[in-house]
């Protein structure tokens, strides 16, 4: 997730508060990661020094005073631009899942021991996704969707991980 063009993209819908901009931001996208105040405002603080946002108005708070940031045209070509352009097909063909194994099997380690602990948090995770799904609202089970598919992948490639092991272990000790 790249925080500043998410700010940028919640600007272009209207011009906010970081408060506000925060609030959203967890609702939408902070799923099991709300997003630190302090980001929030260290990232206003970069776009508005690259010219993506401008402060409209400051009203006196209860605290420091609340700055509303609206997108400037540069902002919101660079949002554009990241809207329209493919996010990076996965998967990528090095992961630390695939190094694991194959270290495990170098230095004479029961990979079987480490696909078996894989696969139980796996599934582990699946569950807990399972359960967004039953108790969330329509983004949290398209989230929970998205983070199945990709566990469900990972199982399949466990278990042929695991089929071809001995094959492995002979190809990665010559």
């Amino acid at each position: 997730m790249t925080v500043p063009l998410t700010l940028l993209g919640l600007l272009e819908r209207e011009p906010s508060h970081g408060y506000d901009l925060k609030r959203d931001y967890d609702t939408f996208f902070g799923r099991g990661k709300p997003l630190p105040y302090g980001q929030v405002y260290s990232t206003l603080s970069r776009l508005a020094r690259d010219g993506k946002v401008v402060v409209s108005d400051v009203e006196p708070g209860a605290g420091p005073d609340r700055k509303r940031y609206v997108i400037t045209d540069r902002g919101a070509t660079e949002v554009e631009h990241w809207l329209t352009e493919p996010v990076e097909p996965e998967p990528h063909l090095q992961t630390v899942l695939f190094a694991k194994v194959v270290l495990a099997l170098m230095l004479g380690r029961p990979a079987e021991e480490y696909l078996d602990t894989q696969r139980a948090a796996h599934l582990r995770r699946m569950r807990e996704l399972t359960e967004v799904k039953r108790a969330g609202g329509l983004v949290d089970v398209m989230l929970a969707d998205h983070g199945l598919y990709h566990l469900e992948a990972d199982l399949r490639w466990i278990e042929m991980a695991g089929a071809r092991l001995d094959a492995l272990r002979k190809a990665v000790r010559r």
